[in-house]
């Protein structure tokens, strides 16, 4: 191999030696020792040939020759490798001056030389290494976020996975472990979740059954001696048992449901989901604050009894009947130790729990509380309240007792708190003197007497009342006397009740030792045993007395309410409930003297006999709680309803010669009085203790003039006829604008107007100086009452203006009318 040749393939090795180095990234360098074997070194055939760099000096000399360039590889073979020198942005002479320093060692042949060394290899190398460590840091840096990026993915997989796996379960629980035992129910027994459908497919009732059933309890099919025919029974063991069961009526689906304790710790409980979703309800009575519909008010768990409504949970008229507007009922059974929630504890729920307690249920029919109810269930709520209706309320009524519904539907009831004589008389001169108003039924308080329990006028007060009486009955009156089964303990039958042992006793003493309470102004009084076979005699003998001596009419059952009750109180016959009092008493007087109104009720009094509603103060809050409870009670079974007094109840002296009264200071609002008026005249029954002539205005005696006029001529009319449908139907006679057009989500939710029948809908003003208000009309044709144009239905009426001596009220017309 000639020398030209040698020193061209030493040239071709160096450069393929640094463009493979630098194109393939590889920083990690090697000095190259005498001897000692390098990765840059060539086989031993081939160890004569040494690297140079190819290239010329900058005055375009050659390169040294091969002598030297071995002599310069062994010498600087023995140079420990230095670093690059640094550059600078120089002048292209400053340039060639600072390479030539750099790059010639001391001793070079020539300072214009080119290093032709591995060196420059590794300083190019080094430098190349030094420039690339950023990059390095760079990628490391990517590397470590596209491990994060590695994890984040892999959590986020992990949680999908739980997700779904979770899901899966509750969907598994929810819906695959749920059993159709019935028809259009679903139950689900790990989760005690429960599911109604009607016949169309959409669920209607939602619930949660068995709250507080322990959950490491499983649940199982009862033993052959629990069974019960034509019943499903599943049992949690030592804790409680359900039957379910099922049947059809009238084109409804009725489930019932029975749980029955197995141990003292635990009483049934079962909660119904009231969400906005799940329509709206209605029923039970009044309810505390008297929320219209039912999920609008809040309750926290009490029992169901009666109370008054200012102090106590339920006002003084309840039935264990639930309607939902979506097609279903809840119907709770008598016997259940029930007690009641709304929405309690931030839950949209509402809540049926049976419990014994020291007072509301005392007696217990079952060792263990019994928690049982009936839910049916259709496509329409109207037609479903229509066949849950009571439809015997005829069954038995004589003549005189259907003239007795009529009277009190077409003649005033004028409420007397008599002081004396005199002041009955003149109230009723007074009346007449009005002219225009009917004489009715003249209902005293129990204030006739010198104590409750006396059953007899006092004859100081009264001496000569036999001839009043007789006088107010030429003029058409009809006496009515308050009764109450209160004997005061200064009452001059209190010995006589207690030695024949006519009286409630106390619990747990001895039973000669009656149980005393209070009521109204009776600071101290016992209660009559009306379970005693020998006290219902003895009160009636007490009234026919009344009745022979002073002629009297009828009497009124003035009850109180549940808690009204001795606390510990025990009857010679047990009692379901403290309520359980008030049927048995009323049905008992019922059967043996003419009775026309009842101041409290839990299951509907046979006909002609009223239901009143509570006393309501005289004020603009109480009159907005006339409409929700009057349609509220009618919806429960009590279509007879006799309202309170026009204007409120404010005790009002009943004679002007009394110094020590003031009779301007009790009289109602003038306001409040005329819009209460207005509303009153379109109720079933219109109750007067304020007379409008009481009013230096004769204003309000014009108005009072015309709505008496308006009374007889369309309302009456409406009243007599759908009072004769209720006894046939057993609906009521004011209702709620759904009963008009179940259908229509607008008619759900209307809390302040109601219609007589389905003929004529009212819309009175509620609010103290209010001259217009909004109206809802159901579908159909309607006659504007105040200037007899004709609106369509099923939209609102905005900013419908009412002055003060008006009242909003529309006249269905025909369905073929058309404007």
């Amino acid at each position: 191999m000639n020398k030209d040749h040698k020193k061209d393939h030493k040239y071709s090795s160096i450069y393929s030696l640094e463009r493979m180095f630098l194109n393939q990234g590889n920083y990690k360098l090697y000095t190259i020792q005498e001897g000692v074997p390098s990765k840059f070194s060539r086989p031993e055939s081939d160890s004569s040939t040494t690297f140079s760099n190819s290239g010329s000096t900058p005055n375009g000399s050659e390169l040294c020759s091969e002598t030297e360039d071995e002599e310069n590889d062994e010498k600087f073979s023995k140079i420990p490798v230095q670093p690059p020198p640094r550059r600078k942005s120089t002048s292209p002479a400053s340039n060639q001056k600072l390479e030539n320093d750099n790059l010639n060692p001391p001793g070079a042949p020539s300072p214009h030389s080119t290093i032709t060394s591995v060196n420059s290899i590794q300083s190019l190398l080094k430098e190349k290494f030094q420039l690339s460590l950023p990059q390095a840091l760079r990628n490391n840096k990517q590397r470590q976020n596209a491990d994060y990026r590695l994890r984040a993915f892999v959590g986020m997989l992990f949680l999908c996975i739980v997700f779904l796996v979770g899901f899966a379960y509750a969907y598994y629980n929810t819906h695959v472990l749920q059993r159709a035992y019935f028809d259009r129910f679903r139950f689900n027994n790990n989760e005690r979740l429960m599911h109604i459908y009607n016949r169309a497919g959409s669920e209607i009732i939602a619930a949660r059954l068995g709250l507080g059933i322990s959950s490491e309890s499983g649940v199982f099919e009862c033993l052959p001696q629990h069974q019960k025919r034509k019943s499903v029974c599943l049992e949690w063991l030592d804790q409680t048992r359900l039957y379910l069961s099922h049947g059809e009526r009238d084109s409804m689906d009725c489930y019932k449901f029975i749980w029955q304790s197995l141990s003292p710790s635990f009483n049934p409980k079962d909660c119904f989901d009231w969400s906005h979703n799940r329509g709206h309800w209605y029923g039970g009575g009044q309810i505390q604050n008297m929320a219209y519909p039912l999920e609008q008010g809040k309750l926290e768990l009490s029992p169901f009894i009666t109370g008054d409504i200012q102090k106590h949970p339920f006002g003084n008229v309840l039935k264990r009947y639930f309607l939902n507007s979506k097609g279903a009922t809840i119907l709770v059974d008598p016997d259940t130790p029930l007690y009641v929630s709304i929405n309690a504890n931030r839950t949209k729920e509402f809540c049926l729990q049976a419990k014994y307690d020291n007072f509301a249920y005392i007696n217990h029919p079952t060792p263990l509380p019994s928690l049982s109810y009936s839910i049916c269930a259709t496509d329409n709520m109207k037609n479903l309240h229509s066949t849950m209706a009571e439809k015997t309320l005829w069954d038995g009524l004589t003549p005189d007792e259907l003239h007795a519904v009529h009277a009190l539907l077409t003649e005033p009831v004028w409420q007397i708190s008599p002081t004396n004589e005199a002041a009955i008389y003149n109230y009723t001169e007074d009346v007449i003197l009005l002219g225009f108003l009917r004489q009715g039924h003249v209902l005293l308080s129990e204030e006739w007497q010198t104590h409750p329990g006396d059953f007899v006028l006092d004859e100081t007060r009264f001496p000569s009342m036999e001839e009043t009486i007789n006088i107010m009955h030429r003029r058409g009156f009809r006496i009515v006397f308050s009764i109450q089964p209160f004997i005061s303990t200064e009452s001059q039958n209190f010995q006589d009740a207690v030695t024949n042992r006519l009286l409630i006793s106390e619990r747990g003493s001895d039973p000669r030792i009656p149980a005393l309470t209070r009521y109204k102004n009776i600071s101290s009084a016992g209660v009559l045993d009306i379970t005693n076979n020998k006290t219902l005699p003895w009160l009636m003998s007490k009234l026919e007395n009344l009745i022979s001596k002073y002629h009297v009419d009828s009497f009124y059952l003035d009850m109180g309410t549940a808690h009204d009750m001795p606390q510990y109180y025990k009857c010679e016959y047990p009692l379901t409930n403290p309520d359980h009092y008030k049927t048995i008493f009323s049905k008992a007087i019922l059967n043996s003297v003419p009775v026309i109104g009842v101041s409290g009720a839990i299951s509907r009094p046979r006909a002609p006999v009223f239901v009143s509603l509570p006393p309501f103060p005289s004020s603009w809050k109480a009159i907005k709680t006339v409409i929700p409870t009057i349609l509220s009670y009618g919806m429960i079974g009590y279509p007879f309803i006799m309202p309170g007094a026009v204007g409120g109840d404010v005790a009002l002296p009943m004679s002007d010669n009394n110094p020590d009264n003031d009779f301007e200071v009790s009289l109602p609002d003038k306001e409040l009085y005329v819009r209460w008026l207005q509303l009153s005249t379109f109720l079933p029954v219109i109750r007067f203790t304020h007379l409008p002539s009481k009013y230096a205005d004769s204003e309000v005696l014009d108005m009072a003039r015309q709505l008496t006029i308006l009374r007889q001529k369309t309302v009456t009319p409406l009243l007599k006829k759908y009072a004769n449908n209720t006894l046939d139907t057993g609906l009521p006679i004011i209702r709620p604008l759904w009963m008009l057009d179940p259908t229509d989500p607008a008619c759900h939710v209307v809390v302040d107007e109601f219609s007589v029948g389905e003929e004529l809908i009212v819309a009175p003003i509620l609010y103290s100086g209010s001259r217009q208000r909004e109206v809802y009309l159901p579908a159909g044709v309607w006659r504007d009452g105040i200037d007899g144009s004709l609106r369509k239905g099923s939209r609102w009426i905005h900013n419908y203006k009412v002055r003060d001596v008006q009242i909003a009220y529309f006249v269905k017309m025909p369905d073929n009318t058309r404007f």
